[in-house]
Formats: C-alpha cells, sequence, structure tokens
C-alpha cells in the first residue's frame, strides 16, 4: 500500500529534528505517524516547537509547512516558530557504551529481526552522550521501503526490551543524512545488514566496518 505523500515528508522532517527535538517527543511522534495519526502530529508538533524554543532554518521551516499545513497545522502557530540563528548543537557519540543485559539483548533482537530483510541495507548502533555524560543509544538503518512502519517497528521493540524513548533513525536510502546522523555514523558499529545491502544497494558509506 503506498504512503500518502505528506506522511513521507513527516518522516522526513522528524529526521532533520532529531538531535533537536527531545526524545520524549521524537519517540512519540514517530509512533503516531506509524500509526497512521499524521493529522495529530501536524497539530501537536508545531505547538512543541513552539513551546521548547526549538528554532528552524529556512528549509526546515518550508518543510514544515508543505509537511504539515496539509493536515491540518495551526498557520498562526507554525509562522510563529522563530528562525534559527546559530547551528544546531553538536552531539558526542561514540561507538561502543558499558553495557548490561538490557543493551546486550537489544542488538541480539536487533539482528534476528532484521538481518536480511528485504527493503533494510545496514543497521548500526550508536551512543549519544548528553552534558552529564549519560548515554543513549542511537539506532540508524537505512532503508529502501516501509521507513515509517519499520521505525514504529524497530521503536516498539526496544521500547518492550525496556527503553522508553527509543531514538530509531531509518533513514530512506535516496536521502543524505543530516550533520546529526553523519555524526552518529562517524562513530557506530554494524548491527547487521538487510537484503538491501546483500545486494549492493547503497548503505551508510563512511560508518565504522
Amino acid at each position: 500500500m503506498a504512503v500518502p505523500e505528506n506522511d513521507q515528508l513527516c518522516h522526513e522532517l522528524l529526521l532533520r529534528l532529531a538531535g533537536r527535538l527531545p526524545d520524549r517527543f521524537l519517540w512519540r511522534y514517530r509512533d503516531w505517524l506509524a500509526g497512521g495519526a499524521a493529522d495529530v502530529l501536524a497539530r501537536s508538533l508545531p505547538a512543541t516547537l513552539l513551546r521548547e524554543r526549538i528554532p528552524l532554518d529556512d528549509a526546515d521551516h518550508r518543510l514544515l509547512a508543505e509537511a504539515l499545513l496539509p493536515l491540518g497545522a495551526d498557520r498562526s502557530v507554525v509562522d510563529a516558530i522563530p528562525p534559527a540563528d546559530r547551528p544546531a548543537a553538536d552531539h558526542a557519540f561514540s561507538p561502543g557504551s558499558a553495557t548490561d543485559g538490557r543493551t546486550d539483548s537489544e542488538l541480539l533482537v536487533l539482528g534476528a529481526t532484521l538481518r536480511g530483510r528485504p527493503g533494510v541495507g545496514e543497521v548500526r548502533s550508536s551512543w549519544r552522550r548528553d552534558d552529564g555524560g549519560r548515554a543513549k543509544r542511537v539506532v540508524l538503518v537505512t532503508a529502501s521501503a516501509d521507513v515509517i512502519a519499520l521505525t514504529g517497528e524497530i521503536q516498539r521493540v526496544l521500547r518492550a526490551l525496556g527503553d522508553a524513548e527509543p531514538c530509531v533513525e531509518v533513514i530512506p536510502s535516496e536521502l543524505d543524512p543530516t550533520p546529526y546522523h553523519r555524526a552518529a555514523l562517524a562513530e557506530s558499529v554494524l548491527v547487521c545488514t538487510g537484503a538491501d545491502e546483500l545486494v549492493g544497494h547503497r548503505g551508510f558509506s563512511g560508518a565504522n566496518p
């Protein structure tokens, strides 16, 4: 079944907001999108960006309007989101972190779920650290099909394993990664490969083996 164009634009928008929009919002909006509630996302996301004081550059603001206004977003709220006057904050990533039973289980389950799957390329894992030194796993997947549904599925798997606010970045194979994603990929490890990678489709170039 074809995915509506606006849903695809919403997915791209949420990818571009990764690292700026707090995890507690980002995973929920992706869950709504995967569940067919893009209209709820459209009404809520602009207000969240405004309340959290998350500025947007011109390209992101155009994408926000193009994706959300047809779905019922409030134009006055969209127009009130401030412009970005400085680059987004950098993030510190590393390929590994102190592991425990849960994080080991995450990699095992992700591998069992996505290895050899059609429409999936590389599945990679990185750890993002905040200013207090706390680590958060970021799962990065390149995919050629069903990116919205795949995001929702992986989020549900990670939540079932104990991650209340999973960071799952499913990047369409034709879309260039953002600076946030490139930084995470540069400090990532391979979890598994899907069928796309096995037949030579483009994966994440420049990532660690």
